[in-house]
């Protein structure tokens, strides 16, 4: 005689079909492919280098020369008030500042409607060729 156990319906039947997906393997793929890609992208690195001074610099006592230089909204850049025609003269002048021993400092003041390329192509060519003392002005127009 022979005893039949479970919830087999007749004897010799096949067994009921699993009706889950195992996921474990599938997880276990996802880990690995996680894994796999933080190892493998580089470090992105989106910042600027500044020049940071160290410590607190001595309070000057000559007050420095300061050159101005505006962005008009239609991309007309002026030195002092004076309109700079072409970006050759605007390189002259930037040369002469970068020449000095004791550089002026640069005060760039965009308007709020110039294209972006414009105040950053007078800022490429500051740093192209070696104005280190520039600064923005007047950002709280952009707020």
């Amino acid at each position: 005689m022979s005893m039949n156990v479970g919830s087999g319906s007749a004897k010799g039947a096949d067994p009921e079909p699993m009706m889950e997906m195992n996921m474990t393997p599938l997880i276990d793929v996802l880990l690995v492919l996680i894994i796999m890609m933080i190892i493998t992208i580089p470090k992105q690195n989106h910042s600027v280098n500044l020049n940071m001074p160290v410590g607190t610099p001595p309070p000057s006592t000559v007050k420095p020369v300061v050159v101005t230089i505006d962005v008009d909204f239609d991309g007309t850049i002026l030195w002092d008030g004076e309109v700079i025609p072409d970006r050759a003269g605007l390189e002259a002048k930037m040369n002469s500042v970068a020449a000095m021993p004791d550089q002026p400092e640069v005060h760039l003041r965009p308007n709020k409607l110039v294209e972006y390329k414009v105040v950053a192509g007078v800022m490429a060519t500051a740093q192209r060729l070696g104005v280190t003392k520039i600064g923005m002005v007047g950002n709280e127009q952009f707020q």
